[in-house]
């Protein structure tokens, strides 16, 4: 089985890394077999603070049906995450995944690219909260129904507050893609 990750320009390194974490200790010690693969316009992508990384493979070679689930790191406006994570090609991708009924999971400003696709009008929802809650305010005119809440499930889709919940975004994933069981093992196995 296999998770894209998809990292836009401008991503935070520290939305994204609990997916390769937990899912990598869910491998080496709870006999996990799923495989997470970085995903990108380009095949070097600048992160958030400028931190560059390789990704394997291009948006123009995945097919949807090769993945159980999409992940999308937010990132900051100011180093161009929504140059990338509003383009038409990719909003397309997050639609072919609903479409298919898998897993979407955001932390972060990561919800407003599902929104702006379309596929959260009048569904349960939540973004990035702090500083006037003008994110949340942007995914509520996409049609989102915004709950406060650190992370919100809303059938296929997990959308999240802000960085500090990529881990519980991860864990939850796990435990959608495998069982409750698992998840548990490793967060006890990581001390969570």
């Amino acid at each position: 089985m296999k998770i894209l990750l998809f990292c836009a320009k401008g991503f935070e390194m520290m939305e994204m890394a609990p997916f390769i974490d937990i899912f990598g200790w869910d491998r080496t010690y709870n006999n996990g077999a799923i495989e997470v693969l970085t995903c990108g316009f380009n095949k070097e992508v600048t992160s958030t603070f400028n931190v560059h990384l390789m990704v394997d493979v291009l948006i123009d070679q995945i097919k949807t049906d090769d993945y159980a689930a999409l992940v999308i790191p937010g990132g900051f406006e100011t180093y161009g995450f929504y140059e990338e994570a509003y383009d038409d090609k990719f909003l397309c991708l997050i639609r072919e995944f609903n479409e298919q009924n898998k897993l979407i999971a955001s932390v972060c400003v990561g919800a407003l690219p599902i929104g702006k696709s379309g596929i959260l009008k009048g569904k349960n929802a939540t973004t990035y909260q702090l500083m006037g809650s003008n994110r949340q305010k942007q995914l509520a005119e996409f049609g989102a129904t915004i709950i406060n809440q650190p992370v919100v499930v809303s059938n296929n889709i997990i959308t999240s507050w802000c960085p500090q919940t990529a881990t519980d975004v991860a864990f939850n994933l796990l435990e959608k893609l495998r069982s409750k069981q698992d998840a548990d093992n490793v967060r006890n196995i990581m001390g969570y």
